[in-house]
């Protein structure tokens, strides 16, 4: 079986880095994406207090548990959304007229589903390139699109975000989404690292599409992350079996509980693993150990909350010009397309 060339999505330097394991979906040569998280794990774990990057949710079964969550009824962000992108399709890709669509974190690609239609329709051709770290959620947004819209190239990239979108040509013209407030989860100095990275990644003819969630009443906010169902604990602690998995763990997830709360002062909410009981953690693969007493948190991930104007003032000094402001009737949600200067 001859082995695909990589596309011309990639910049022409970047192109003998990828290979593909699978038809259609790409993955950088000699990268392990186990390998990556062991030093990030140890370092915010030893950190004072102690908390996790959230990318390190999204294993298989976090990913499941995250499609999941979608659907709850407090968890308002998919559905609020997917509506705003359901109605405001149409404009969008026509403000944006693209060669190229990269979704960022795209998982299952539900929501991206409006866009690509339009694409198809209103160009009849095109490319999808959804970035993701979870190959079964590539493999089915790619049996997806094939199925929904033959005429659009699907290339999916396994890889991270920044790996990701730094390998594709700026030449190109391409439409970046970033939808479901992933930004949320991006701390004070992961957020401006960020965007700066893919500021620069970005082409002249290029496009950002931004999802980000709104500050509203603290009810409808704590609401949406502890759901009468018990998933989004599920998802939180989760984390720590991925955790074991990785590093040769041994936290035990029933001396543990979840906790989560809106924090005012910093617009987040804040999920957490607390200690029921002490336990001394060990990891075998690193040979390291520390103890975790008895009400001591671990800060898994937060979602910050959004006030539009001056996030799109904030995204300016990046070198990204607003151009569009979509949202809902209740005015919960944000989508922000803007158009990278110059």
């Amino acid at each position: 079986m001859t082995q695909e060339s990589a596309p011309h999505i990639f910049a022409a330097d970047q192109r003998s880095r990828w290979h593909s394991s699978h038809a259609g979906i790409w993955s950088l040569r000699g990268a392990n994406l186990d390998a990556i998280p062991t030093l990030s794990i140890l370092t915010t774990l030893w950190d004072q207090p102690r908390w996790l990057e959230a990318y390190h949710l999204y294993d298989q079964h976090g990913s499941e548990l995250f499609e999941a969550i979608c659907d709850l009824p407090e968890y308002y962000l998919t559905r609020t959304e997917n509506g705003i992108l359901e109605a405001h399709a149409k404009h969008i890709i026509a403000a944006a007229p693209v060669e190229c669509i990269v979704e960022l974190g795209a998982g299952y690609s539900k929501k991206t589903v409006h866009l690509l239609s339009q694409q198809a329709r209103q160009c009849g051709h095109g490319v999808f390139a959804p970035i993701d770290v979870s190959a079964s959620g590539l493999r089915a947004s790619q049996s997806a699109a094939h199925k929904d819209f033959p005429q659009i190239a699907f290339h999916g990239i396994h890889a991270r975000y920044e790996d990701g979108f730094s390998a594709i040509e700026k030449s190109l013209p391409t439409l970046f989404v970033f939808l479901g407030s992933t930004i949320g989860n991006f701390n004070q100095t992961e957020f401006p690292r960020f965007f700066r990275a893919l500021a620069a990644a970005m082409g002249p003819h290029d496009y950002l599409l931004l999802g980000a969630d709104r500050v509203k009443p603290v009810k409808l906010l704590e609401d949406a992350y502890h759901d009468s169902r018990g998933i989004t604990a599920e998802f939180i602690l989760n984390v720590f079996r991925n955790i074991n998995r990785l590093l040769g763990g041994n936290f035990d997830l029933t001396k543990m509980r979840y906790h989560s709360w809106f924090n005012p002062e910093w617009q987040q909410i804040e999920m957490y693993a607390v200690a029921s009981a002490a336990q001394q953690i060990r990891f075998s693969v690193a040979n390291a150990a520390f103890p975790w007493h008895k009400d001591e948190k671990i800060l898994v991930e937060i979602s910050r909350k959004f006030e539009p104007n001056r996030l799109r003032e904030q995204l300016g000094f990046f070198g990204l010009t607003p151009i569009e402001h979509f949202t809902d009737l209740n005015q919960w949600f944000s989508v922000l397309l803007f158009r990278k200067q110059g």
